[in-house]
């Protein structure tokens, strides 16, 4: 992790750094940033990234919000689980032990999450945590379903071949090796718009690169037969989507189904010609996202709008 620390694009040192401990023991990383007694924040990254994917969001929301950070298990600073366990079950343990370690009981926060991350709300949404603490939902760049056949990484015809060769690439186990120009072109055409400039590729590129091959690997199966469609449906917090028009791994044939499923629709931003890594590509669209739902629904006055709002639906 300290070789994704060294430049200007880094976080915030946060104010605090603790370990949540997950229902099967596994430990998670955590960091704290901003102040305490600010709007609350939760951020949870997507597979193959870690903390350091949000550094733009928390270096524009912390000097006036407490953002809470966190290494999903077996990425970033968050060891492998101890039982083995990956599953959607298992991510929505993870973000219950998080909330519970870095919230007061009964204190609400806008929850957002980001690919993978975005399948952790998803899959926590009918968990009790989730009802206690969440005020609002930001989905970025994320699907329920059919993700290896909704895919658009490799160039062939929609089909039953594209889907099981889409499957055997989220699973392989080759290493991606060092980061190099080669590997940052790979990764920019599979994941970032065409007009990503190329400092913004680096950075998506020394993190993804930085990701244990084994929990890459297992991450990727459990992404291949994803459905989590029940928890669209159980997602019944005031949720807003975005998506990036050229993204080809959770093409926005995802986020309108989720969008057009979702019991409390804030609406879908389609944002043109950005791709997956909607946080690094356009930090700015989605740092005002966050700060708009924090304004709306976790201030005492967006929290009786809220309210208001949830028993007129």
């Amino acid at each position: 992790m300290s070789r994704l620390l060294h430049r200007g694009d880094a976080p915030p040192v946060p104010v605090r750094e603790l370990t949540a401990v997950s229902a099967d023991g596994s430990r998670i990383h955590v960091e704290l940033h901003g102040p305490d007694d600010a709007p609350a924040v939760v951020l949870a990254h997507g597979w193959t990234c870690n903390t350091h994917f949000w550094a733009a969001q928390v270096r524009a929301l912390a000097a006036d919000h407490r953002v809470v950070v966190y290494d999903q298990r077996g990425h970033g600073r968050t060891p492998e689980p101890v039982n083995g366990v990956y599953s959607t079950k298992a991510l929505a343990d993870d973000l219950e032990a998080v909330l519970r370690a870095t919230l007061a009981p009964g204190r609400k926060a806008v929850l957002a999450g980001h690919s993978m991350g975005g399948m952790t709300l998803m899959a926590a949404a009918g968990r009790e945590a989730v009802r206690e603490h969440g005020a609002a939902v930001l989905l970025c760049s994320t699907g329920s379903v059919r993700l290896t056949a909704e895919s658009t990484v490799l160039p062939i015809r929609a089909g039953a071949l594209r889907t099981r060769l889409t499957a055997a690439v989220l699973g392989a186990r080759a290493p991606l090796g060092p980061v190099t120009a080669v590997s940052k072109s790979v990764l920019k055409y599979a994941t970032m718009g065409r007009g990503s400039s190329p400092e913004r590729v680096d950075i998506c590129a020394r993190i993804v690169h930085a990701c244990p091959r084994g929990a890459r690997v297992a991450w990727g199966r459990v992404l291949a037969g994803l459905d989590l469609q029940a928890g669209v449906r159980e997602l019944r917090l005031p949720t807003a989507v975005i998506a990036g028009t050229e993204d080809r791994l959770t093409p926005p044939v995802h986020a309108r189904a989720i969008e057009a499923a979702l019991p409390h629709s804030l609406g879908l931003t389609e944002l043109t010609g950005v791709g997956h890594m909607t946080p690094v590509e356009a930090p700015e669209a989605v740092t005002a996202g966050l700060r708009r739902l924090a304004e709306r629904y976790v201030t005492v006055k967006g929290a009786a709008q809220a309210v208001s709002e949830e028993e007129v639906a």
